[in-house]
């Protein structure tokens, strides 16, 4: 099982989108998901509940934590959902290990049944957060073209207790970074400026794509993307007369493509 944590210390910059809309369409192409919302805001979990498309774990986050999770239900695209109580494990420094060690127990104990598991995480640096990174193979960092964002990228590589750089170099050696995922982005004078200013810092860190100099995986800032995720729908399972749903999907699939192959790809991609 290939298990990608999506990580920002920024809110707002559209993981939840991203991971959920990635996971349809890791279904879609016939893999099994298995989803796992770290976030109190259960944003994702909201998404996903309401898209029927999922089986919902009868227990939350928490569960998983403190090792009482139950079996999960059968089928091939799985979520736990987040809940509010997890928000208090950063004050419980007593219960760290005991939750870090049942979040990999529980990951291992479903391994054989998933091909990718997708964690979304909180974007405060907590404990929470840190044991995404911890439980993971692969990390992606979306990113919206704000000041503060691009600042926030810093964070989420050199953070001093939960960096990935730190992470990386002494606890789980084998985090990848996929990459840095540009999304919400504009045709503005004020995003070309600050894509200007991240390429130049954090080129290396970007997604290219097709074999392009200087051109890297990004996704525009489309309201067919916020209607998907409020009707709790798959981008590509809108109805077919929304035009709009139509070409952001056609934007979105090869950055989603790019994303998988450079996990090692898919069978079915």
């Amino acid at each position: 099982m290939k298990t990608l944590v999506l990580a920002n210390q920024k809110g707002g910059v559209g993981k939840s989108a991203i991971g959920t809309q990635l996971a349809y369409y890791l279904a879609k192409l016939g893999a099994r998901v298995l989803y796992v919302d770290l976030d109190h805001q259960r944003n994702s979990s909201n998404a996903l509940t309401r898209s029927k498309r999922v089986a919902v774990a009868p227990f939350t986050v928490s569960a998983v934590f403190s090792g009482t999770a139950g079996d999960l239900p059968e089928g091939a695209f799985v979520l736990v959902p987040g809940d509010v109580l997890s928000s208090d494990l950063d004050q419980q420094p007593a219960k760290h290990n005991e939750a870090l060690n049942g979040f990999v127990r529980f990951l291992g104990a479903n391994s054989e049944k998933f091909d990718f598991a997708i964690i979304d995480t909180n974007p405060n640096p907590d404990i929470r957060y840190a044991i995404g990174l911890l439980a993971s193979n692969y990390l992606l960092s979306p990113v919206d073209l704000t000041q503060e964002a691009i600042e926030g990228i810093g964070e989420v590589l050199n953070h001093r207790k939960y960096g990935l750089n730190k992470i990386k170099a002494t606890l789980n050696k084998n985090l990848t970074l996929v990459g840095i995922l540009l999304n919400k982005v504009e045709a503005t004078p004020f995003q070309k400026a600050n894509m200007a200013q991240l390429a130049a810092a954090y080129q290396k860190l970007l997604i290219p794509v097709d074999g392009k100099p200087g051109t890297f995986a990004m996704v525009p800032k489309r309201s067919a993307i916020a209607e998907a995720q409020a009707e709790g729908l798959p981008i590509f399972a809108m109805p077919k007369t929304k035009t709009a749903a139509r070409d952001a999907w056609a934007e979105i699939k090869p950055v989603f493509d790019t994303i998988i192959n450079r996990m090692g790809g898919w069978n079915g991609a």
